[in-house]
């Protein structure tokens, strides 16, 4: 399908349409090229501890020749972990070992975490400790052969790292006890690497890298398939729109708070940023804002990016407004509409402007991004980024003229494969001729080619940036013996952006919504988890049985 860029036009000014060749082989070799360029120079901090470039080349070597010394080649190693400097460490080694890196989110139930080991066909995985009691429960019943379990403190150095430990376990008491005696040790494994052989595998562009678990209609988490070739030319399409306003060398300080095991910090923040030497300031645990206000005292951040529940939660901390901003330049917000509010209230305090981009797991992630410099918040996700082209298309994938509303849908080389062993659903996600990816968001395009959101096509709920689908709630609920029937829906929320509402009905006329609440703790992350709850005698439905979430949303 030809299409008219109209947005070349509105283009900042040395910005090309297409980005060219790839610059790199394989995400492995953009990092390692990186590591070298910048050797000397900080890539990772966090409490406090800092690693070199240099010495994430020397560490993920040393993992990577473990790993290819352990499992067969191409495995695919799950990585359950918060922000720590172990994350770039561990990611970068399964990379250079020719193996597939499967993120996992560490707040995940055993119900959830089953699911996407077995999904994933894991062979291994690299879990922090104080999760390691959620694996327990599950790993019988998983194809996983090898743990390796790490703790906070394994990378802070002799001293800190112990008296970290010893606060984590005993004074917090944030470990939970758990048994699993055939798991081996971050640190013994890491010198065990030293002195194993390790061989550069010959790896593909179309290799898989990654597989992204993202949220399903059906309300069964599919891993996205990312190629190499996906994740360089994304970086390649970032870096080309940012290097206007992006700095080389460690002059770029980078305030980390998304996790690194979601797409868009993987990519923007370890991958992309990764490409100018920035510094990257690790946080462990942005939920503690205090805690994160203090730590950004620290540090003399040029760059920082988030979600709009980040920014607002900054924004209403105390000590905040107190900040440092002289060196301040940059801000991204993505994972979630940002709202304008925050966006005005941010440019007020900071003096510097949030600027929205949109992407999905399923595109790397970054498919459209405001230009830059960008003078004033202006309500857009931006224009598509080179090499990229979005659509807008009716129901019967017809072009929609400009200034009507229809479903974006985007063809680039950052688009994903498909769904891992799920051709079906593979199929359902891209348009009838197969070039273009269905986002299931209903845009509008303007004259001079900027794209807006105004609806959702699909029935997720948005959390905090996070893909929430009702489907997986409410077989979640009504796990429960008295529930018969549960349907969920989005509701607005100052500050996550949507919650979970979740309508019910009961057989149990004494069934309360705390009761519903607790039950729903028990087999779903805690972002998932219904907000509200209300009781009702039955739920609309079509005249084939389907519940009617949109009679919910419209009611």
């Amino acid at each position: 399908m030809n299409i008219d860029r109209v947005w070349l036009k509105s283009y900042p000014p040395g910005i090309p349409a297409d980005i060219g060749p790839l610059e790199f082989s394989s995400v492995a070799d953009m990092i390692i090229q990186s590591c070298r360029k910048y050797a000397d120079q900080t890539s990772f901090i966090n409490f406090g501890r800092a690693i070199t470039y240099g010495e994430l080349d020397k560490l993920s070597r040393n993992f990577a020749a473990w790993l290819q010394n352990n499992l067969p080649a191409g495995s695919t190693v799950a990585v359950m972990m918060p922000n720590l400097l172990q994350y770039p460490v561990v990611v970068t080694g399964i990379l250079r070992a020719g193996m597939v890196v499967s993120n996992v989110n560490p707040l995940y139930t055993p119900r959830e975490l089953r699911h996407q080991l077995n999904d994933a066909e894991a062979r291994a995985i690299v879990i922090l400790e104080n999760t390691a009691h959620t694996l327990e429960k599950v790993l019988p019943e998983t194809g996983v052969e090898k743990v390796i379990i790490t703790t906070i403190g394994d990378m802070l150095g002799p001293v800190k790292g112990r008296l970290m430990n010893f606060a984590i376990r005993h004074v917090k008491k944030m470990v939970p006890a758990f048994q699993l005696p055939a798991a081996e040790d971050f640190k013994q494994v890491m010198r065990a690497g030293k002195f194993l052989p390790y061989s550069a595998p010959d790896i593909d562009l179309d290799d898989t890298a990654f597989l992204q678990y993202t949220g399903g209609t059906t309300g069964v988490s599919k891993g996205a398939v990312l190629t190499h070739r996906n994740l360089v030319a994304n970086v390649q399409q970032v870096k080309t729109w940012l290097k206007n306003v992006l700095h080389e060398g460690n002059e770029e300080v980078v305030i980390t708070a998304l996790p690194l095991y979601h797409i868009f910090a993987l990519m923007a923040n370890f991958l992309m940023f990764s490409q100018f030497g920035a510094r990257n300031v690790l946080i462990t645990n942005p939920r503690d804002m205090k805690g994160f206000v203090k730590e950004l005292s620290k540090h003399q951040f040029t760059l920082m990016t988030g979600v709009n529940t980040l920014f607002n939660g900054l924004l209403n901390t105390p000590g905040f407004t107190d900040l440092d901003f002289s060196k301040f330049r940059f801000s991204l917000g993505g994972g979630m509409a940002v709202q304008r509010a925050t966006a005005e209230k941010w440019k007020q305090v900071t003096g510097v402007t949030l600027v929205e981009a949109y992407g999905l797991t399923e595109t790397s992630p970054a498919a459209c991004i405001n230009p830059v410099p960008l003078p004033e918040y202006n309500g857009s996700i931006g224009l598509p980024i080179p090499s990229t082209d979005c659509i807008i298309l009716d129901e019967d994938e017809n072009p929609v003229p400009v200034g009507e509303a229809g479903e974006l849908c985007i063809r680039g080389p950052q688009v994903m494969k498909g769904y891992y062993n799920r051709p079906e659903e593979t199929e359902k996600t891209f348009t009838r001729d197969g070039e273009f990816l269905k986002t299931g968001d209903i845009a509008v395009m303007d004259e001079k080619g900027f794209f807006f959101i105004v609806d959702r096509k699909k029935d997720m709920i948005l959390v905090s940036g996070f893909n929430v689908y009702p489907n997986e709630i409410e077989d979640a609920a009504c796990l429960h013996e008295d529930i018969i029937e549960a349907a969920a829906i989005g509701v607005p929320d100052e500050k996550s952006g949507e919650v979970v509402k979740l309508f019910v009905v009961s057989k149990n006329p004494d069934l309360t919504e705390e009761d519903v609440r607790h039950h729903c703790k028990q087999h779903l992350t805690g972002y998932k988890v219904p907000r509200v709850v209300e009781f009702r005698d039955e739920l609309p439905k079509s005249n084939v049985g389907k519940i009617l979430r949109k009679d919910l949303r419209d009611a």
